[in-house]
């Protein structure tokens, strides 16, 4: 049963949500990536590994959201918590553009009160500089939509306005609502998520999607948030990239009330086969060096991804959970190079930089 399921894959045929639970229990590390590395190879048959240089700027720690898997976040009582200047988002940026980066990941916390017209100026401001702007992911435009009182689509349209490119996939964790209920309940619903994913690839937008598993999750709500993906990539097409990630538990509160084992390699090589394999709708798949370290991102380009990812310049969530992998672009060429690939510089939409 598995070898017709895996025959069936490399044939270029599209498979269920049973095929992919059988794959999950029975399929072999071996099987699951053949399989994956054929896909891969069809849609890109050069022998290149695209990699993108950008920095993370969190705007700010301060939130509401109080999410059991975040080490990061500041409550809003809570001391020591920032909100940065304009003068510090210009100093980032062109510390950034001079090493040749081409965009900022920006993210913040679920202020509490600041209005939209903040976010409006400080994209205005960004945008000055002539930097991509890969931000705002679904939680905050929610968020925002929610202080303004305005609809997620008029949010989504000012924010294009004052200058936003682009959307990460933060905030989906699984999209599933027992999981998000137990894990964020105060953090947009799955169904909102995939809402708002939609109304900004409709717009136009390109966007990208994550995946943090590895927590308190079944295979099954694994499986529910992989179909939301493809079933709204069927629709709209406004995935540009899939990032699985594992959970981090160091620093968590999660961590502390429940026992969870990290993610092996072994784990994390197996759920990204069966990523390439199910969404078969996605042209790119990123490999995580952040969590899993370079040489697990090397075997990642022979188990189904193609991309590997940004160089981090700066990462403070992750680093927040105590995992402190850095990269400079040097060393992803390096790595990819050694890995059999040729690096090539990518934007956000994967044309060459």
């Amino acid at each position: 049963m598995v070898q017709e399921i895996v025959d069936k894959v490399l044939a270029g045929r599209r498979i269920s949500g049973d095929e992919f639970l059988k794959l999950y229990a029975e399929a072999d590390l071996y099987q699951l990536g053949f399989a994956a590395n054929a896909i891969c190879k069809k849609k890109h048959p050069e022998p290149v590994v695209t990699y993108v240089i950008d920095r993370n700027i969190n705007y700010t720690d301060i939130c509401i959201s109080a999410c059991k898997f975040c080490a990061f976040f500041k409550a809003p009582e809570e001391a020591g918590g920032i909100l940065l200047t304009n003068e510090e988002l210009k100093q980032k940026i062109l510390e950034t553009q001079e090493l040749g980066g081409t965009q900022i990941l920006l993210q913040g916390g679920l202020h509490p009160d600041k209005p939209l017209e903040f976010y409006e100026d400080m994209l205005h401001f960004m945008k000055k500089t002539g930097i991509h702007v890969h931000g705002c992911s679904p939680p905050e435009i929610c968020h925002f939509a929610e202080l303004s009182g305005l609809s997620t689509v008029a949010v989504l349209e000012r924010l294009m306005s004052a200058g936003l490119d682009s959307m990460p996939g933060g905030g989906a964790e699984i999209l599933s609502d027992r999981v998000r209920e137990s894990l964020a309940p105060r953090k947009c619903s799955a169904d909102r998520w995939i809402e708002v994913m939609e109304e900004a690839h409709n717009l136009g937008m390109r966007t990208t999607a994550t995946m943090m598993f590895g927590h308190v999750e079944t295979i099954e709500e694994r499986l529910e948030h992989l179909q939301r993906l493809r079933d709204l990539q069927d629709r709209t097409g406004g995935f540009t990239a899939f990032i699985p990630w594992p959970f981090q538990p160091d620093n968590t509160a999660l961590a502390q009330a429940v026992e969870i084992e990290k993610t092996s390699g072994f784990s994390y090589l197996r759920m990204l086969a069966l990523s390439r394999i199910f969404l078969d709708n996605f042209d790119n798949i990123q490999a995580s060096w952040v969590t899993q370290g370079p040489k697990i991102a090397q075997v990642s380009l022979f188990f189904g991804a193609n991309d590997f990812g940004s160089t981090m310049i700066e990462e403070n969530v992750v680093a927040a959970a105590g995992v402190h992998f850095r990269l400079t672009e040097e060393e992803i060429q390096h790595l990819v190079r050694a890995a059999g690939f040729e690096p090539r510089q990518r934007l956000m939409d994967y044309t060459p930089a």
